[in-house]
């Protein structure tokens, strides 16, 4: 780990709903949900502005009840309220831990969680509190991907972190083909070029047009966020080349 400290002042922490499954088949792991936001507190301890994308597919997923003949508006609209879930869990753990942190919602639930304004979050973390945003996009037909990269570029983040359950991108499915090639470092033309399974589409084409860097890593790897954020080559580095 470097002496130096950390290498970015602000991170976007794009974290799926099954990365809080642990050994749960639904749901939410307590031991996974304490041990991260032990790991986010380190972080925010030591200077760096946090902010959180969760998404919700350890609850729900529209798209797949869609798929089932539920109109998509509707399936969507369910798993965005299945992220504030994941987030208010969230919320939770940092605040028993001692952390001060704030959900903030893309669709209006002002009982349990505030809007999201951008610079009232912006506010927060100058602030020191972790940002946990909820709701996707607050649009139908929008990932939580999608979410992460919007939210990344609107709040200045110098770094989004794609928490996954592999260590990295690779040529192939790792799980399928375990002699598949791991990148350490791709460009995002690359990464549309060649459909590499990293976000969708609109997230990463969102992140190549604002210069937004993305490690991709896995989140149950101990200390995984922290090596990233002080600049450890972990996971996998993607980059617009200029």
């Amino acid at each position: 780990m470097s002496d130096a400290g950390p290498a970015y002042k602000r991170v976007l922490i794009k974290l799926s709903g099954e990365a809080l499954l642990g050994d749960e088949v639904y749901g939410i792991d307590p031991k996974v949900l304490s041990r991260l936001a032990g790991e986010l507190i380190e972080l925010s301890a030591n200077g760096v502005q946090v902010a959180i994308v969760i998404g919700g597919g350890n609850i729900f997923r529209g798209a797949g009840l869609a798929e089932g003949g539920m109109e998509r508006v509707t399936g969507d609209h369910m798993g965005m309220l299945a992220t504030v879930m994941n987030a208010l869990a969230m919320q939770d753990a940092l605040e028993r831990a001692g952390a001060f942190a704030r959900v903030m919602s893309a669709i209006r639930i002002n009982e349990v969680c505030e809007d999201y304004l951008r610079r009232r979050a912006i506010r927060h973390l100058e602030k020191g509190r972790i940002v946990i945003f909820a709701s996707g996009t607050g649009n139908p037909f929008f990932t939580t991907d999608s979410a992460a990269s919007l939210r990344a570029v609107e709040i200045g983040a110098e770094l989004m972190i794609k928490a996954t359950k592999v260590d990295g991108v690779y040529a192939e499915d790792p799980f399928v083909n375990p002699a598949a090639e791991r990148f350490e470092r791709l460009d995002y033309d690359t990464v549309l070029t060649h459909k590499l399974n990293v976000m969708d589409a609109t997230a990463v084409v969102l992140c190549r047009d604002h210069a937004m860097r993305m490690r991709v890593l896995d989140i149950a790897k101990p200390r995984a966020l922290k090596r990233a954020v002080y600049g450890e080559p972990i996971g996998t580095l993607i980059e617009q080349v200029p």
